[in-house]
């Protein structure tokens, strides 16, 4: 597993052994406090993944930047598609609470939610 920088980090990330998913996780708050370490999560992956799995299942809470960060994510992977397919985005594991969010902000619209 490869974790950011900083101790504290909430933002942890993990390559599949195949090297076709990368896993970010998220725990606590996913907010502004934690864009810089998910942002490092996900970029310079090499190979790019096929699959960017978002692993909400120990986030508490997120916020507009939260959903905002979501969408870079995927505007990252669009940037991808020149190499071949686009990497797909997958919210995962949400609880009742960021489940709620993530519909009212009409991103099951935008991202696969499992």
């Amino acid at each position: 597993m490869v974790v950011s920088e900083r101790f504290e980090s909430r933002v942890s990330s993990e390559v599949s052994a195949g090297g076709e998913e990368l896993v970010i996780r998220v725990a606590g708050n996913f907010d502004f406090n934690v864009h810089r370490d998910f942002q490092r999560a996900y970029r310079n992956v090499s190979p790019a993944p096929k699959v960017f799995l978002v692993d909400l299942s120990a986030t508490e809470h997120l916020d507009s930047a939260a959903l905002g960060m979501l969408l870079l994510l995927r505007d990252y992977c669009a940037e991808l598609s020149h190499e071949g397919e686009q990497p797909r985005v997958e919210l995962m594991n949400a609880n009742a609470h960021v489940s709620h969010i993530l519909h009212v902000s009409n991103f099951d619209q935008i991202f696969s939610i499992c």
